[in-house]
């Protein structure tokens, strides 16, 4: 796909174009059996379950999809809900409990990967799970209790306000999620989940066909045919990221007006969501901040202050753990915008409180992980380009060891991955050598190229984006691809002329 058709596809689908979610669907089946598409849910599920029972990637991030899947399919199987000849929810939700019992009694000491709401999600499940299978059940996980949902189902039929980005994980209330006081957006979403808005809506949505939440939930089942999403719609989120991802590898793009101005005012006080039914977030603010700026549009970054901590800055107040990458992307909006406006002087002790914090986050060996991605690469590049623009000389050395690293990790195939090599990786390192490194790595550089320059099949392409569970923003990913293809390329060229 060219730049230009990415960008026209943003506009034709401005809920944004993400992959279906194991988690988000097995609560639908659970929740809305009624719902247009249900069949099709079980289909999926049982369709990309692993041939070890499991679902999901490695290295715990299979436990909620694999909790979500077999406990949806253990009502579908309760329930005796008809299902096409190719599926069997029983057999598939035995072969699930069978992974789950080997996860949790026999192996509880293996760490799980810092997603949101996991805390919350993992008892909620594992409590949903024993209510059906009875003694002895399954234990839930050392430093997890059941105390926490107690305390939000008790808020929720108070009608006490709960914090605006629980709203995205509502399901894990149980019954108490229909005492919602606020959180149904003009589009009929909640928290822009599926299963929150699933949980909100309870047995209205059976008996309202109008109802603006189902209404919603029906868009959205018929338009992924069944299976959905765990976040949608990411409007602003797609956009910002497509857009500066493009611009920074001087990508030729010409957005449509409306797009930027949607961007611009998308921003508020308080910044900008991620989308529709989402609280404010700093990283989102910062990156479509950054891609204003791009365009040469300085829009102030004053609402990025409310973000700031002592030591740097917090995806959202009462954040617990920080992320690289939203520092990386303040960083990246304050020192494009401080470029834009010379006078905001101001802005350049946040600045070096952003370098200061990024350099001292850096791993031994000279990569970076971060909250809302899987891979090392994702953080790495976000890291390490921001702080080769704008994080000046005391920067320098934390960027060549970020590019050391990146060189030593490729794979004999010219690819880099965490578990395998990927194209969304490999973009990423390609994007670290030549934005961050310049021209001073061509072979690795031309093997990764040819690597990327295979043929683009969605469906070899892994989720590595961090939420409820691992999702691929599909143009998020296709941007990063086209933008390591145009760098590569101007690269080969450059050497040529020499």
């Amino acid at each position: 796909m060219t730049a230009e058709g990415l960008v026209r596809d943003l506009m034709s689908r401005p809920w944004g174009d993400v992959s279906p979610s194991v988690y988000e669907t097995g609560r639908l089946v659970t929740l809305t059996p009624w719902l247009v598409g249900h069949a099709e849910r079980i289909d999926y599920l049982c369709a990309v379950q692993r041939p070890d029972g499991g679902w999901g990637l490695p290295d715990g991030y299979d436990l909620v999809p694999t909790l979500s899947a077999t406990e949806g399919l253990l009502s579908a199987a309760d329930r005796g809900d008809p299902v096409s000849g190719r599926a069997d929810p029983g057999a598939a939700a035995r072969r699930g409990l069978a992974v789950l019992t080997r996860r949790l009694v026999d192996e509880p000491w293996r760490p799980l990967p810092d997603m949101p709401a996991i805390e919350l999600i993992v008892p909620h499940l594992i409590g949903l799970i024993n209510a059906r299978c009875g003694d002895p059940g399954l234990p839930i996980p050392p430093g997890m209790s059941t105390a926490p949902l107690g305390r939000i189902r008790d808020w929720l039929k108070s009608g006490v306000q709960v914090p605006e980005k629980l709203l995205h994980a509502l399901e894990i209330a149980g019954d108490s999620a229909t005492f919602a006081q606020t959180g149904l957006t003009s589009i009929g979403t909640v928290g822009a989940s599926p299963a929150a808005t699933a949980a909100y809506l309870g047995d209205r949505g059976l008996m309202d066909p109008g109802n603006p939440a189902r209404l919603h939930l029906e868009a959205v089942a018929r338009r992924f045919r069944g299976p959905v999403p765990v976040g949608l719609p990411i409007t602003v989120f797609e956009r910002a990221w497509v857009l500066s991802t493009l611009v920074r590898a001087g990508v030729p793009v010409d957005p449509p007006a409306e797009m930027l101005a949607d961007l611009m005012a998308a921003i508020g006080p308080a910044g900008t969501p991620a989308g529709p039914g989402l609280p404010p977030d700093c990283d989102t603010t910062s990156v479509a901040l950054y891609a204003l700026g791009l365009f040469g549009i300085p829009y102030d970054t004053e609402c990025l202050l409310a973000y700031e901590l002592d030591t740097h800055f917090c995806t959202w107040r009462a954040e617990e753990g920080a992320s690289i990458s939203t520092n990386a992307h303040v960083l990246d909006a304050l020192g494009h915008h401080l470029r834009l406006v010379p006078e905001a002087r101001r802005y350049q002790p946040k600045i070096d409180k952003a370098v200061a914090w990024l350099i001292g986050k850096q791993l031994p060996d000279g990569s970076w992980r971060d909250r809302w991605h899987a891979s090392p690469y994702y953080a790495t590049a976000c890291a390490a380009l921001a702080l080769r623009e704008y994080g000046g000389p005391a920067a320098e050395e934390s960027v060549a060891r970020a590019l050391s690293w990146t060189v030593a990790t490729q794979r004999e195939d010219g690819s880099w991955g965490r578990w395998a090599g990927t194209q969304e990786e490999t973009a990423y390192a390609l994007q670290i050598l030549l934005l961050a490194g310049g021209s001073g790595h061509r072979e690795a550089a031309a093997r990764g190229h040819a690597f990327l320059t295979d043929e683009d099949d969605i469906s070899e392409w892994p989720p590595l984006w961090h939420d409820k569970d691992l999702y691929l923003p599909v143009s998020i990913v296709r941007a990063a691809m086209i933008a390591a293809r145009h760098l590569t390329r101007r690269n080969a060229a450059a050497h040529l002329q020499i």
